[in-house]
């Protein structure tokens, strides 16, 4: 009987997280502080109703065969004013050389392209690059992407900024990943930036936002001016865009576009470890969270396994049969329904027909990392 009660409480949080939390966005047509989710108005259409000036930054590290496909796109906008300042920070492949070329090519005084070299020896990790870059600009409106990234349409300036003039200081986008053909990796990959996506954008109509990702984020220079930039956090390594959203983002100031023109779309790792190693990167910034976020997501995460455990050991056993396979059924209802929603909004519905597989390997792949990292923090970055 205790098994089944305990079945029943991680049941009972997994309907709150799927029917109250993540309704927030799959339930939501457009965002209810003002940001449009989809852009069809056509007076919006071509990219010129937004006046405000938008410095576009990136940086690079070692990245000088991204960079040679993926500049261009940059310089290609339909936006009236903006800037584009690269920074290589302190890379030793032809980075510089690549990145000098595009702004000889690219350059105009409608468009400035603006280079910053970190030499290897004072290169201090991306959060000084950044904010170096960020330094450079000229511009209220910084937008951010990584140097494998490429904007989606022409438009994702225009869209990914359109909150920032008199609605918020912030606005939060999606990152997503290349879709590669019969590829379980790459499943795996972009089933669980949708699923990071659902809860950053959840918690954000909620006023709760504790994150965004460097590969699609917007705010105010004087919002990162004020905050005292990466200041608070400079001793971790990553978290430049989690660490910081989670400092400065309040319940007034925060907005999501998840307009498909607006996406970023980066390569995805092809080996199994290299993503594991990159997850272990990552995961080392939450616990620098607020405890009330940090609560909110381990409730999630522990309430999964206890739902999947639970329902087998149950099932094994033939504990209630009737009433936990009802109660398994009524969970998969409301995840089906989530997931769906999700992967409608952002353009991932092959991940759909086999999701309990990927969250079922997503959550396998998590606790890897938990134990790993407790064991023997990544020391690399």
């Amino acid at each position: 009987m205790s098994l089944l009660l305990a079945f029943v409480f991680f049941l009972l949080v997994q309907i709150y997280f799927y029917a109250f939390v993540f309704r927030k966005y799959t339930g939501s047509g457009s965002n209810p502080k003002g940001i449009p989710q989809y852009f069809n108005d056509q007076s919006n259409s071509g990219g010129t109703t937004a006046a405000t000036g938008v410095s576009v930054v990136v940086c690079a590290f070692n990245e000088a065969d991204h960079l040679e496909r993926h500049l261009k796109n940059l310089s290609e906008q339909n936006y009236p004013d903006y800037e584009i300042i690269l920074v290589d920070d302190g890379s030793t492949d032809e980075t510089q050389t690549i990145l000098k070329k595009f702004k000889e090519d690219y350059n105009s005084e409608k468009r400035p392209i603006r280079v910053l070299h970190i030499p290897p020896s004072h290169s201090f990790g991306k959060k000084n690059a950044l904010g170096k870059g960020i330094e450079m600009a000229h511009k209220e409106n910084i937008l951010l992407t990584d140097a494998d990234c490429t904007p989606n349409s022409s438009d994702w300036i225009t869209r990914m900024v359109s909150g920032l003039d008199g609605t918020f200081e912030i606005v939060l986008g999606y990152g997503a990943y290349r879709k590669l053909n019969r590829s379980l990796l790459n499943k795996l990959i972009r089933f669980e930036t949708l699923m990071t996506a659902l809860q950053y954008f959840s918690y954000a109509l909620q006023g709760q936002a504790y994150m965004g990702v460097g590969r699609n984020l917007a705010y105010k220079k004087s919002l990162f001016d004020k905050a005292g930039g990466f200041e608070s956090h400079l001793n971790v390594r990553s978290g430049d865009d989690d660490l910081f959203i989670n400092q400065v983002a309040t319940s007034e100031n925060t907005g999501i576009c998840d307009c498909p023109d607006a996406f970023t779309i980066s390569r995805p790792e092809s080996k199994l470890t290299s993503w594991l190693r990159q997850k272990r990167r990552h995961i080392t910034t939450s616990q620098h969270y607020r405890t009330r976020q940090k609560i909110k997501l381990g409730a999630f995460y522990i309430s999964q396994i206890g739902f999947y455990v639970g329902a087998t050991v149950l099932l094994t056993l033939k504990t209630a049969p009737l009433i936990v396979g009802g109660l398994i059924l009524l969970r998969f209802v409301l995840f089906y329904l989530t997931i769906a929603g999700a992967a409608q909004k952002l353009q991932e519905k092959d991940l759909v027909a086999l999701a309990p597989l990927y969250e079922i390997s997503i959550i396998f792949m998590q606790l890897y990392v938990f134990v790993t990292n407790a064991f023997s923090p990544p020391k690399k970055w």
